[in-house]
């Protein structure tokens, strides 16, 4: 009778053990997305505005946005510069352990259609969305149209 509660025992923690090893539930094996230095550069047309940021993936599964939405704009697209010439993207990917940077001169995204222009001081909320991983919605504060973030003015 010990002997049998011993192996059960045995056998249990062995299971245990093995569940432990997946990485089905953990953290670390989707996308750990967050985002940093966000801005709108203060449009000079009533209806049209840049902006940019940068999304940061901490986890080890790569993830692509899909689209960007706001209550302020009518649409928001998102552009690749390369060589000089701009082109709409449908999606951007998010490599693991990496970033999906939108900067002056680069990769940014258009608002179009503004419901109202931003004027610096203001906040602009904007919402991410993902392939795999949950939205994100971010306040993108309006600078300066000179702003300049490598600077901070």
């Amino acid at each position: 009778m010990r002997r049998r509660a011993v192996l059960t025992a045995a056998a249990l923690t062995g299971t245990l053990a093995l569940a432990g090893c997946s990485d089905s539930g953990s953290a670390s094996a989707g996308a750990e997305l967050s985002v940093s230095g966000a801005y709108i550069p203060q449009p000079v047309s009533a209806d049209m505005a840049a902006g940019f940021l940068t999304i940061t993936n901490k986890g080890g599964a790569k993830d692509e946005l899909t689209s960007v939405t706001s209550d302020d704009a009518g649409q928001i697209t998102m552009h690749s510069t390369t060589g000089g010439a701009m082109r709409e993207q449908a999606s951007f990917a998010v490599p693991a352990h990496g970033q999906l940077v939108f900067k002056s001169g680069g990769n940014h995204l258009m608002f179009e259609k503004l419901k109202r222009q931003p004027k610096q001081g203001q906040t602009v909320t904007v919402k991410l969305t993902f392939a795999a991983s949950g939205p994100l919605t971010v306040e993108m504060p309006v600078k300066s149209a000179t702003y300049n973030p490598s600077t901070g003015h």
